[in-house]
């Protein structure tokens, strides 16, 4: 037998049938028929996309090939025995590997083979995760990980243990999560590990509660975050090479895992704590910048203490390029053909195979409809991958919430921005409610798994499965006082002034680490009218003012607006250009471009403007609770453009958790005492915000709401959140078929170009189950 760590011993593949999954999986192999379970019988050829040349600049395109039981029928008794032939080899292939699994671990094919250890199970820690042969071991013992992403960022820290519970209760026996940098440093050399960023503590409930941890440190973790999780104040030097072994990366990252790694060594499995493994970055084979990068990732743990198993995360196209030697590959569910097995077994002999992200949906995008995926396809690939003796994490077992600023952006059609909700069909709700898919994995965990040899299924410990929470609805909110964003200015911090415009990246505030979220108000005098163009230096989303008169918007796909003209303004007007930073590309090689403002000139008849004042608007808590001035106005009707609405919830002794619907508002930012609950827009899908009850507190609760267009003055509630209607990912219906791609806003692939009526029929999506995150093609990974 051979276990590592150490170094890997080059063995070929065994057993493999032809193309495993690009999505819906070819016929033949795990997902297309040969599932032990007779709940999913066999079915035909589905589709699959026939990938192109990815181009090193952007992300991989696909088109659509379909072979369906028409077609199949169309190749005759020779193409039917063909297709015969195929799922035998890849059935006998899949029965090869698992008895050999089996031979090498002494332990049968079936439930017995799925041990189930968790922490208190487990005497002896001092050994670790290990990989012995095809099996993760823990305390000598064969174990199977099934692991579930929750990110202690996204959740109120009064509800970690509800949600670890519920985790645990499902059937899962490990909870991975991801330290996001730029929340815990958020201005260079100033740390945050306290209240809702105290991860040691969120670690360390993992253990109460008997889970492993898996530990995403980065410093990159994608997760659909304001770049990817990195700080915006790295962007500071023009020539910033993020995720390189540049010297000005190296150089903070370095001082980041000096203030992170001695919080977790401790809590190590090898020190008693809960921690098992430890993922190096993340997908960085899409990435792929610099081949020293990781090697230097890898060192920069392992010298700090790291000294629990290592393991990289990479689909199956970019598994090379993730790849470190000595450290085990993980797979994403998406893009993994044969060839993916020979390319891991060629680097890393025979090992366990891990999906770390087997994803229950996508994050939805403002503007976007909101994806829905079949759940029976999930569930189908979860009784395969268990089948097959793969161990999985389920990315998200609880989404939470994009409080605040935190969310990212995609680079489809130019930008899609996630909306505040990370709800994410998860199997836990955005509030920690159970969903039907909970209750149905729930099944399958305690049907295949059991948690030692020692324990028949009947024998087996259930913890309890922790209540509801219940919501409440609280009684309209009038907007009774407001303040125009105009009346403010004086009061604020003092502008910058600068003859060019500057992003708010190299803005000298925040000690010198520059502004990293919110909003930023430029304005210079103009004395006549014209056409007033931005050349795409307006990031993201800029509304145009002359004085309080609203023109219009320059973002992503506006470009241009015309001033008016007249034979000359009296004295000057002032030009005011309010921008969003909406969030910065969560991934891809552009990320080191992602500044946020106006990041060039702005020109007016073609000849650029000069002279700005430059307001930071980052709107922090600090900002909201103490440095608004006391300048409110009685809302007396509906006050249009930029302004802050202030008004008191009261609530009773027991505040509970409840959704902010604001009907008839536009677009803005809520704050609750202080907290940022996160954005709102009319344009959907998102219609309601969640309201942790913790962050409510008997009696007055003050609400105040940046509105940037138009209010609605009552702030209604609800007991159920409404995040816009399930689609399947399909197009919206017009009565006619489609032609060509998906339009923008739509993520749907079509068992045959043009030839698939959204209104009559299911979409057939080429990446059911796990992996169909947007299943346009367009990127390989959006968002994360």
């Amino acid at each position: 037998m051979q276990t590592w760590g150490g170094g890997l011993r080059r063995r070929p593949v065994q057993g493999w049938g032809s193309k495993p999954r690009a999505g819906v999986r070819p016929p033949g192999e795990l997902g297309a028929g040969l599932s032990p379970s007779a709940d999913f019988p066999a079915r035909g050829p589905p589709c699959r996309p026939a990938p192109r040349p990815r181009s090193p600049a952007g992300p991989r395109s696909a088109r659509t090939l379909c072979s369906t039981p028409q077609r199949e029928e169309k190749r005759g008794p020779h193409g039917r025995m063909q297709t015969l032939l195929v799922r035998l080899v890849a059935l006998l292939g899949l029965m090869s590997r698992l008895l050999e699994t089996s031979a090498l671990t002494g332990a049968p094919w079936g439930r017995a083979s799925r041990v189930f250890l968790s922490p208190s199970q487990v005497k002896d820690r001092r050994l670790g995760l290990k990989v012995k042969d095809s099996n993760f071991t823990l305390g000598g013992f064969p174990s199977l990980i099934l692991a579930g992403t929750i990110h202690y960022f996204r959740v109120p820290k009064e509800y970690w243990r509800d949600r670890l519970l519920k985790l645990k209760a499902c059937g899962f026996n490990t909870v991975t999560t991801h330290v996001p940098w730029n929340l815990h440093e958020p201005r260079r050399g100033q740390f945050q590990f306290t209240g809702n960023l105290d991860l040691a503590v969120f670690i360390s409930m993992a253990l109460e509660v008997d889970l492993w941890v898996i530990l995403c440190p980065g410093p990159y973790i994608g997760s659909d975050l304001d770049l990817g999780g990195l700080p915006s104040w790295l962007l500071r030097d023009p020539k910033m090479k993020l995720r390189t072994t540049y010297k000005g990366f190296t150089k903070a990252v370095n001082h980041y895992f000096d203030e992170l790694i001695p919080r977790i060594v401790s809590l190590q499995v090898q020190e008693d704590g809960p921690i098992i493994a430890v993922q190096l970055e993340n997908e960085y084979g899409s990435y792929h910048m610099d081949k020293k990068y990781m090697p230097y990732v890898k060192k920069a743990l392992v010298t700090r203490g790291v000294k629990t198993l290592l393991m990289t995360a990479d689909t199956g196209q970019d598994l090379t390029g993730g790849h470190v030697k000595n450290v085990l590959a993980t797979l994403h569910l998406r893009s993994i053909n044969k060839a993916t097995y020979e390319t891991l077994s060629s680097f890393q002999g025979p090992s366990p195979v891990l999906m770390t992200v087997y994803t229950a949906s996508a994050p939805d995008g403002w503007g976007a409809l909101r994806h829905s995926l079949d759940p029976h396809l999930v569930m189908r690939d979860a009784r395969e991958m268990l089948a097959f003796r793969f161990s999985l994490n389920f990315y998200m077992f609880h989404g939470g919430t994009n409080f605040g600023f935190m969310g990212g952006s995609a680079p489809l059609h130019n930008y899609l921005s996630t909306v505040t909700s990370y709800d994410y069909g998860a199997l836990l709700t955005e509030d920690g409610d159970y969903t039907p898919e909970y209750v149905t994995f729930q099944e399958l965990f305690r049907s295949v798994t059991v948690p030692s040899h020692n324990l028949s299924p009947n024998e087996v410990h259930r913890p309890p499965q922790p209540e509801s929470r219940p919501r409440v609805v609280y009684k309209p909110v009038a907007a009774t006082y407001y303040m125009s964003l105009w009346d403010a200015l004086p009061y604020l911090d003092e502008p910058t002034l600068s003859a060019k415009p500057v992003s708010m990246e190299k803005l000298s505030v925040n000690q010198g680490s520059g502004q990293s979220s919110g909003y930023i108000l430029y304005e210079t005098a103009i004395s006549s009218g014209g056409l007033l163009t931005s050349r795409g230096h307006v990031q993201d989303r800029g509304q145009v003012f002359l004085d309080n008169l609203y023109i219009g918007v320059l973002d992503h796909a506006s470009t241009e607006l015309t001033l008016p003209r007249r034979s000359d303004y009296e004295g000057s007007q002032m030009l005011r250009i309010l921008v969003e930073n909406q969030g910065r590309l969560a991934y891809g090689p552009d990320i080191n471009k992602e500044r946020k403002g106006l990041t060039g000139d702005i020109y007016l008849n073609k000849s650029p403007l000069r002279k700005f004042k430059i307001y930071s608007l980052e709107m922090k808590p600090k900002f909201i609770q103490r440095d608004l001035p006391n300048i409110w106005k009685p809302a007396l009707f509906q006050p249009r453009g930029p302004a802050f609405f202030l008004g008191l919830l009261r609530v009773g002794d027991h505040p509970r958790d409840t959704f902010i619907k604001m009907q008839d508002w536009t677009k803005g930012v809520i704050f609750i005492n202080g907290q940022n609950l996160g954005r709102y827009w009319n344009i959907g899908p998102q219609e309601t915000l969640y309201l942790p009850g913790p962050w409510l507190q008997p009696g007055a609760n003050e609400i105040v709401v940046f509105e940037e267009w138009k209010s609605a003055l009552v702030i209604q509630f609800t007991d159920s959140p409404q995040l816009g209607h399930v689609s399947w990912d399909s197009p919206r219906c017009h009565g006619q078929r489609m032609q060509g791609p998906a339009p923008p806003g739509t993520y749907a692939l079509f068992c045959q170009v043009g030839a698939w009526d959204p209104c009559t029929q299911p979409p057939t999506l080429l990446l059911s189950g796990a992996g169909s995150r947007y299943a346009s093609g367009e990127s390989p990974h959006p968002f994360r």
